[in-house]
């Protein structure tokens, strides 16, 4: 179609998945009346509108949301010619999308940032720090080149790669240091804290704990650990954290923190990136240095500061 360019894909694919002029023209680095001026242009190209526009929110029409599906693999398709010329060179070089869950990101990020730069000095690291559920999408959608974060996904068109376990530790208030640990069960009865909706880590503990969703509504919700870490150590509770957050998440927090007994509950840490994505030997090196890094965490754990 004449005049219909790849900026017109990647706008349209932008308010798309934001639902908002605004955060979509951000999201373009562009103003807004430039990204509506292009999505006009597109309606009038195809002769049929796109969006229903209301002050409060974006609607697709039906050739909006077909077209929305199509632009992304487009936009994918045109994503991996790229990643086909890199893939072809040993040394990994150019913008690489980067995904983390936050129960890693603080604790494991610094240090893949620094071995990652060295190792591939004209790598331009983008970093995405959120939830399992978003992280999956964008590399799903090919906005992540790979993302790092707890496994299983178990999505057929994802390459897993496992790359250690780890802990959950028991963090209660100082006082009650030379209380015996509880076990899951016990735990349903104690004023339990946990990450806010979202988080697999929350889906994790509660696992343990052997709480269904419904009779999560008594639970007490924090943003982060390091919140949940504070409110313990307030006295307002206890809660779960995984091992490799326990030097940073307590050293400014009377509290006191255990080992569960055998069978202790764990997670799995991993790496994760499409099946297609032509990066695979690079990823699959990427993937190695984060291991490096986790162990390298987990033997500074062990030794007392």
């Amino acid at each position: 179609m004449k005049g219909l360019t790849l900026k017109h894909f990647r706008y349209f694919a932008a308010l798309a998945q934001h639902r908002h002029f605004g955060r979509a023209a951000e999201a373009c680095a562009i103003s807004q009346p430039a990204l509506s001026l292009q999505i006009k242009e597109l309606e009038e190209m195809l002769g049929a509108p796109l969006v229903e526009r209301d002050r409060r929110q974006v609607r697709l029409t039906g050739l909006g949301d077909v077209l929305a599906e199509r632009a992304g693999e487009i936009l994918r398709a045109v994503e991996e010619v790229g990643d086909l010329a890199r893939g072809s060179r040993d040394d990994l070089s150019g913008p690489f999308r980067l995904g983390i869950i936050p129960t890693i990101a603080p604790y494991l990020l610094p240090d893949i940032l620094k071995r990652l730069t060295e190792r591939f000095p004209r790598l331009d690291i983008h970093v995405r720090e959120t939830v399992t559920p978003r992280l999956a999408d964008e590399i799903r959608s090919g906005r992540l080149d790979a993302a790092i974060l707890a496994l299983p996904l178990s999505e057929p068109s994802f390459v897993e790669v496992e790359l250690l376990s780890e802990s959950f530790m028991f963090v209660r208030p100082l006082e009650d240091a030379d209380k015996p640990v509880p076990d899951g069960q016990a735990l349903q009865k104690m004023k339990l804290l946990l990450l806010e909706e979202g988080h697999c880590f929350r889906d994790q503990a509660l696992s343990f704990c052997n709480i269904d969703a419904p009779q999560t509504r008594d639970l007490m919700d924090g943003s982060s650990l390091s919140t949940l870490v504070q409110m313990v150590g307030a006295g307002i509770g206890v809660t779960l954290i995984p091992e490799m957050a326990i030097r940073v998440e307590t050293r400014s927090a009377p509290v006191s923190v255990a080992r569960f007994r055998d069978p202790e509950p764990m997670r799995t840490i991993g790496m994760t990136w499409r099946k297609t994505n032509p990066l695979e030997q690079q990823l699959r090196t990427v993937s190695e240095i984060v291991r490096e890094a986790a162990l390298d965490l987990r033997g500074q754990q062990a030794t007392p500061p």
